[in-house]
């Protein structure tokens, strides 16, 4: 099984490592470089969705980071 990791970021995105097919809802591909890794938002504030552009500095984002 291929090693991906997926980080929550205090107050910030997914970090995504690893090999991963990353596909929009018709199936198109995003081109990830490889051995690239990719921050997915979470704060749903991005101008770049579905990845990360730090908006979550700015609009006051919290959110859960920690396992339970």
């Amino acid at each position: 099984m291929a090693d991906v990791k997926i980080e929550i970021r205090a107050n910030g995105p997914y970090r995504v490592t690893g090999p991963i097919d990353l596909v929009d809802m018709q199936g198109n591909a995003y081109t990830i470089p490889e051995g690239q890794w990719v921050s997915l938002c979470r704060c749903g504030g991005s101008d770049n969705k579905p990845f990360c552009d730090g908006t979550h500095r700015d609009c006051g984002f919290q959110g859960p980071s920690e396992a339970h």
